[in-house]
């Protein structure tokens, strides 16, 4: 398939296709003379990195990870581990920011009914 049928099947651009190939998170894109000529394997690549980058990731941390057939999946496994740990942290740093407030709200509540 040429650039805009996969441009189309995984719901990017082709610009964003381009850039993904110029980071090599596609790996090497073979070529039907000046045409680029995908795959289902390449579909599924683009539609793996969107999805990372739905989840927060950013391209220049899967840039070392993703690379066509030669994907460290061990490596991109303990990313998301570490991805997880930092939501976890996160997570918890907004849940006592929240009771904190609702301490304050209360702290107000009761000065405006004495």
């Amino acid at each position: 398939m040429y650039i805009g049928e996969l441009a189309r099947l995984t719901g990017t651009t082709p610009k964003a296709l381009r850039h993904y190939e110029a980071l090599g998170l596609l790996g090497d894109i073979r070529r039907s003379g000046a045409y680029r000529s995908y795959t289902e394997h390449d579909a599924r690549q683009v539609r793996l990195i969107r999805q990372a980058q739905a989840l927060g990731f950013r391209l220049a941390e899967l840039n070392s990870l993703l690379d066509g057939d030669k994907s460290d999946w061990a490596a991109l496994s303990r990313l998301i581990d570490a991805k997880r740990s930092e939501l976890r942290s996160e997570m918890a740093r907004l849940r006592q920011l929240d009771a904190d407030l609702a301490a304050i709200g209360l702290e107000i509540d009761t000065c405006l009914a004495a």
